[in-house]
């Protein structure tokens, strides 16, 4: 096991609560709420939780699920009762998220050109070289600003002390900022009371932040460059949010086909000619960027583009091949990271981590399947996963045959006892598991708005917070002072 030297509880009977003690004393941060949340009638609560799905309804915030035809869009389940941190939690949280991508920063930096840190022998070449998110293509090429990482979106979880620790960096497309401006919104139009009993720092600033952070990168360093979000498409899981996030910040929303490369330079096609961009927020997957590069099939991309950002005359967010640094092998190489290029010791740890192209962890974890968590190195959205404890004998001896056929393919982690927050259910308040994303954005400098997407398991006794596995989202509220 990596990080062994980091101590953190496997699975028990009694989870960290972060309301209240084991002696039923309600901790501060929940102070104020707790005693409003006495007085209020459980039939209000009710009331309240059947409103906000109604606009959230009304307003389409949708999510797609995929290879569910008779399911393609829903609601992503909301929860009214928020989540609570203090003003010290958060400072805990947000100093060790911004070292982390400061680190990841430099090490991507670093592997597209120098590779020190593999010279060096703190990570084997073949991690990094031989990884299908390693773009070589990309070798040599100076990025605007040497920013890799634009935007991340940092998954942590706090186990039974209630230490936090990062459970995995989503580097690539990170998504769910739409759902955590969305539910602030909907907390303040329900309950309006709460906000003005107690100081709870806003986030509805990060679009203005994002877009200063995307302006702070253009290529051609002028006070106003062409801005642009690249989606998908409407078919698209995250299409709602791409739509919101281009509209916040009052950028056009395209798609590959909207865009074109003439004399090495990007454009758009607007009504009153071809237009220039000098910066493109993509939300589509490496392999699709361009056809004249990678994936010859893809329609999603811009053909040429590649030559224009190998130029220096594109910004691209995230930067291309970001995915090799969230790769889940790679991840557990993130503590002598931040070490090498800051010097520095991790401010949050990692999961404790197999890796199961070693012979002695691979034959631990088949010894231990049944009580692990294992994963698919490249695995996102609770896919590709088994959790042993709560697996059939068969899934487990099916996974088994998984690992065996590519055991690199796959790392392991203690199924963790998550924390749990206070939950609205049928049956009323109930504790249900909770992990935390916050969303880090990287420009001059790297920040982060106060607070993050809470993702619930809404089922009694899962650990799995997905909304494509049945997870709900919950406002998170960090205290001022």
């Amino acid at each position: 096991m990596r990080d062994s030297d980091c101590s953190i509880n496997p699975l028990r009977d009694s989870c960290f609560d972060e309301m209240k003690r084991a002696d039923g004393i309600v901790r501060p941060p929940y102070g104020t709420y707790s005693q409003w949340l006495e007085g209020t009638p459980i039939e209000s609560l009710r009331q309240k939780q059947v409103e906000a799905e109604f606009l959230f309804q009304r307003l389409g915030i949708t999510f797609s699920v995929y290879g569910k035809e008779s399911e393609n869009e829903r609601l992503i389940p909301f929860d009214i009762l928020p989540r609570i941190l203090s003003a010290e939690e958060w400072k805990t949280v947000s100093a060790g998220c911004v070292q982390r991508i400061r680190a990841i920063n430099a090490f991507l930096r670093d592997i597209y050109h120098g590779q020190e840190i593999l010279r060096a022998g703190v990570i084997p070449s073949a991690q990094i070289l031989e990884n299908a998110q390693y773009l070589h293509p990309l070798q040599g090429v100076k990025v605007p600003g040497d920013v890799y990482v634009h935007i991340a979106g940092i998954d942590i979880v706090r186990v039974e002390e209630g230490e936090f620790f990062v459970l995995e960096d989503n580097l690539r497309t990170p998504s769910g900022v739409s759902y955590m401006l969305e539910n602030r919104r909907m907390m303040m139009r329900l309950f309006p009371e709460l906000f003005t009993c107690q100081s709870i720092a806003p986030v509805d600033h990060y679009p203005q932040m994002l877009l200063d952070n995307l302006r702070s990168v253009s290529p051609r360093g002028i006070n106003d460059p062409t801005i642009v979000l690249l989606t998908p498409g409407a078919h698209n899981s995250a299409y709602f949010e791409h739509a919101f996030l281009a509209q916040q910040m009052g950028i056009e929303l395209v798609e590959g086909q909207d865009l074109f490369v003439r004399d090495n330079k990007v454009y758009m096609r607007a009504t009153q000619g071809p237009q220039r961009v000098d910066v493109i927020y993509r939300r589509v997957d490496d392999a699709f960027l361009d056809p004249l590069v990678f994936r010859q099939d893809s329609v999603l991309g811009v053909p040429g583009l590649v030559s224009v950002y190998r130029s220096g005359n594109v910004a691209l967010a995230n930067a291309m091949g970001t995915g090799v640094a969230d790769d889940k092998s790679t991840y557990t190489y993130i503590p002598e990271i931040i070490r090498f290029y800051l010097g520095e010791e991790p401010l949050l740890a990692n999961v404790p981590t197999y890796r199961l192209s070693d012979p002695s962890d691979l034959l631990y974890v088949l010894e231990h399947l049944d009580s692990l968590v294992a994963k698919e190195v490249q695995g996102s959205g609770g896919y590709g996963m088994l959790v042993g404890p709560t697996s059939s004998k068969k899934e487990i001896e099916a996974y088994r045959g998984r690992i065996l056929e590519n055991p690199g393919n796959f790392i392991a982690q203690p199924t963790l006892a998550l924390s749990t927050c206070p939950t609205f259910a049928d049956s009323g308040i109930v504790p249900r598991h909770v992990d935390l994303r916050p969303f880090v954005l990287n420009g001059k400098s790297v920040s982060l708005v106060p607070g993050g997407l809470t993702r619930v398991a809404l089922k009694e006794g899962s650990l799995i917070v997905n909304s494509s596995q049945g997870g709900g989202t919950k406002d998170t509220w960090v205290l001022e002072g």
